[in-house]
């Protein structure tokens, strides 16, 4: 059997995941799952203009923390660390970030040890990831689902 087939098998109508051998080989198919904050209104008013979150698995990163291979997905699909991390998020500023020249090992870095630093939301519609409340981002995630 093809290894197609087999992701095609496992597919589940909200989320499959197929393990391999090293965390960047890891597949994310044929999810739906939106990262945010509970606390965070634009958050919840994005989730109610995508349906109340019906059909997606909802992650409250206060209280779930991003795991290192969640984080290394939404990069693969996004093209970089530096495309998740919020510079508007208080603690860039208070940590004094906005002088440092950052790397992409920095980028991922800061995300993992503060949730507050992920821009968000960001909604994952099979292999591919919308991040943050642009308009051009909700309407794209929107033609997404009725594509």
């Amino acid at each position: 059997m093809l290894k197609q087939d087999k992701r095609l098998i496992l597919r589940t109508k909200i989320k499959t995941f197929i393990p391999s051998t090293t965390a960047k080989d890891k597949i994310f198919r044929f999810m739906r799952k939106i990262y945010h904050l509970a606390s965070c209104s634009t958050c919840q008013r994005i989730i109610k203009e995508l349906g109340g979150g019906q059909g997606f698995e909802l992650q409250n990163i206060k209280e779930e923390l991003i795991t290192e291979d969640q984080l290394d997905f939404m990069k693969e699909a996004a093209g970089s660390y530096e495309a998740l991390f919020s510079r508007r998020a208080m603690k860039y500023k208070s940590m004094g970030l906005k002088d440092k020249n950052l790397k992409e090992k920095d980028y991922k870095n800061l995300i993992l040890e503060e949730y507050t630093l992920l821009k968000r939301p960001v909604i994952v519609i099979d292999d591919e990831v919308f991040v943050g409340n642009a308009k051009s981002v909700v309407e794209a995630a929107k033609a997404k689902l009725l594509g």
